[in-house]
């Protein structure tokens, strides 16, 4: 493993990049600030490496960073109706981040912290944090690891683990977007793109807090079920589509079974680059960059509007304050343990 600098943040702090190259030549980089994805470079048709994250170049990049590129979201991921939730009869108030709501949970989220690094060899490296008792509103001192993983299959793993001395919500995601022609490509519209999920969780308005409904996507613009083009649908007027200008919803795999399976698999014809996703979480955020907005990225890029997808694997938006989604509360004690894995192939003609 490769450990470079990566500038600093505002108080002064060095930041530090890591480099996990497997034995055909292809490699990922992870920086401790925020625990976050920079880089994902695998080979095309042509043996090519081409970095399929959008990203930046330096720490300070990232401390301004209001898409969340590579970002490792906690305690909790997506949307808390309100800014805030009860547990054993005790109401918390969070920051409100995005209207009244609390969006990944507030400005000062895991994706802004530096992590500790634990350990790593040339196929994984762990970090670690602390988050306090009451940090961002949230109960309990809650300890958390996040390992990256690298193989040479070309297999990305997040693992997650935590524990909390107090019951509180857990439910980490990370928000890669992914652009399979290369970062600095432009839009991702003409991918391919294949969801296992029968239903999705509509949802209220242009706030995008679901109704608690689970809703299915056949013969609607959000049925993935074959693989189709990202883009065919997105401008078919629904007024889901127009809450969220475009592909923003929770999608509800289609589970078999208890623990890690298959949910997405995607693919780009002009690269060749395809990716296979898996989890052992209930849901998964598919959001198409609908708000990327001229974002100045690695390598001079400028990323726009469609650029990239994110598939956030997840408890269901909202779902601490929804008594018909699965918890994502962790009791006290507990251990927090989850999975997702993107492994990157070369489709055959």
């Amino acid at each position: 493993m490769q450990k470079m600098s990566f500038g600093k943040i505002k108080d002064g702090s060095e930041c530090f990049c890591y480099e996990l190259k497997n034995h055909n030549g292809a490699y990922i980089r992870v920086t401790d600030f925020g625990a976050t994805l920079v880089s994902v470079c695998v080979p095309d048709y042509e043996g090519k490496l081409r970095d399929v994250v959008l990203g930046y170049d330096s720490a300070s990049d990232y401390e301004e960073n209001t898409c969340f590129f590579g970002a490792v979201i906690g305690r909790s991921g997506n949307r808390i109706e309100d800014s805030k939730f009860i547990i054993n009869d005790t109401e918390y108030h969070m920051t409100a981040n995005e209207n009244a709501n609390n969006l990944h949970s507030g400005p000062d989220g895991f994706d802004n912290r530096i992590w500790t690094v634990k350990d790593w060899d040339d196929a994984h490296i762990t970090f670690c944090l602390n988050s306090p008792d009451l940090d961002q509103g949230f109960p309990g001192e809650f300890h958390v690891e996040m390992t990256y993983g690298w193989n040479d299959d070309n297999e990305l793993t997040f693992h997650y683990e935590g524990i909390s001395d107090t019951d509180t919500v857990a439910n980490m995601t990370n928000h890669s977007y992914f652009n399979l022609n290369g970062h600095d490509s432009g839009e991702v519209t003409n991918q391919m793109l294949r969801l296992d999920a029968d239903a999705f969780t509509p949802v209220k308005d242009s706030a995008s807090i679901p109704t608690g409904e689970i809703a299915p996507v056949a013969g609607t613009p959000f049925d993935f079920t074959t693989a189709k083009a990202i883009g065919q649908d997105m401008e078919v007027e629904n007024i889901q589509l127009q809450y969220t200008s475009g592909f923003d919803h929770n999608f509800v795999i289609r589970k078999s079974k208890t623990g890690i399976e298959t949910f997405a698999d995607a693919y780009s014809e002009e690269s060749k680059i395809g990716m296979t996703a898996k989890t052992d979480l209930p849901g998964v955020q598919f959001y198409a960059g609908n708000f990327i907005q001229g974002s100045a990225g690695k390598n001079q890029a400028v990323y726009g509007k469609h650029h990239g997808f994110c598939l956030e694997t997840q408890y269901f938006p909202n779902a601490v304050n929804e008594p018909s989604f699965a918890s994502p509360v962790l009791k006290a004690g507990e251990k927090y343990d989850s999975t997702t894995k993107y492994c990157f192939y070369l489709k055959s003609e």
